[in-house]
């Protein structure tokens, strides 16, 4: 194996892979990135076994071999290289050899013979959409995945797909976030999967918000996103997820219209003196005005009335202050609304204006 690369060719590709690459590895082999030369294409492969990064890099080179390297020393050695260098790599006596200016390193490699094949099974349904989109809808929902649930279908976003329609949603069990939208073709598909949290961070961060068009693949076991020469995969939970249309099927009271950053303030402030563990506030709506109040163990106290519109009856309801922040601040408009289920057994947060998301907060007992 024998070739030159760019700096710039391999500093990105490495950046992408080594994140899905975890520090503390069962099999050694898999904190390696997987180098396969063939008629002058380099692709460079990095997994966990539940997530895996692909990507291609065209060289002028007409071996065909392939060797893994240490994916974060081969990084940082990429990384702390001068803009614009030239870097030589040639493998000898299972050493790859690392020439640029006038630097030389000799790095351990291990066979590619032994480099796991991540499963894949045959994809069943494909559609494209613009990266932004998919970028957004992931963005809008992630915030309310669970993190090591028991309840493992939460530790993930649903994506469904009814012929045109897209729906992402997430949840924790505590609050839920929903992104509604379409797609410009017909799929003519039906089905709902639900992809691993540590994919939905990857694909977040692999995303771009311009108007490119990627392709999205998927079967009963896998995702599988294109986005130019990278393909992003990932295993999918196996598991269902749970009907959260009942939440929808009740009455509500009058909506509250709040302004975000008046909120925001406020809850903030005052949360300062929450209980630390629970972060609980009590919302006290009476006629325009919303005071916000909470103690904790050591016995203070905080309060703030902001002004609002609001036409029903006076209402009490405590929430977790850091869901209703996380939610607000996920909201584009600077008017939002709140609407309390009539029985306080949940509240909507939503823009004011025509919007494709919407959240949903469980309150808590102080």
């Amino acid at each position: 194996m024998k070739f030159t690369l760019n700096r710039e060719q391999l500093l990105t590709p490495l950046q992408q892979i080594v994140s899905v690459i975890e520090k503390r590895q069962t099999m050694p082999i898999l904190a390696n990135v997987l180098f396969q030369l063939d008629n002058n294409e380099l692709t460079l492969t990095g997994t966990d076994l539940e997530v895996q990064i692909v990507v291609k890099v065209a060289v002028e080179s007409i071996e065909t071999s392939s060797i893994t390297i240490p994916a974060r020393k081969l990084l940082d050695i990429c990384r702390l290289l001068p803009n614009g260098a030239d870097i030589n790599f040639e493998l000898k006596d299972e050493k790859l050899k690392i020439k640029s200016g006038r630097g030389r390193f000799s790095v351990s490699t291990l066979d590619a013979e032994h480099y796991p094949d991540f499963e894949m099974t045959p994809m069943e349904c494909q559609f494209q959409l613009q990266s932004s989109q998919l970028k957004q809808a992931l963005e809008k929902t992630a915030f309310c995945m669970a993190n090591q649930d028991i309840r493992y279908y939460l530790n993930g976003v649903m994506l469904s797909i009814f012929n045109q329609q897209l729906k992402l949603v997430g949840s924790d069990g505590h609050r839920l976030a929903i992104y509604e939208g379409s797609i410009e073709q017909e799929t003519g598909i039906d089905l709902r999967i639900i992809i691993p949290r540590k994919g939905v961070i990857e694909l977040i961060r692999l995303l771009d918000d311009d108007e490119q068009e990627i392709y999205v693949e998927f079967s009963k076991n896998n995702i599988r996103v294109t986005i130019d020469n990278l393909i992003f995969s990932a295993k999918l939970v196996d598991s269902k997820y749970p009907d959260f249309s009942k939440v929808f099927e009740q009455g509500f009271n009058s909506e509250i219209q709040i302004h975000k950053q008046v909120l925001k303030d406020a809850l903030t402030r005052v949360a300062i003196l929450s209980n630390e563990k629970f972060r609980g506030v009590e919302f006290m709506i009476e006629g325009n005005t919303l005071k916000i109040a909470t103690n904790n163990p050591e016995h203070e106290e905080a309060d703030e009335e902001i002004e609002i519109e609001y036409l029903g009856q006076p209402l009490s309801i405590a929430f977790n202050s850091q869901y209703i922040l996380d939610a607000v601040s996920n909201l584009e408009s600077e008017l939002i609304v709140f609407t309390i289920a009539e029985n306080v057994s949940s509240c909507f947060i939503e823009e004011s204006s025509p919007h494709n998301y919407k959240f949903i907060v469980m309150p808590m007992r102080l």
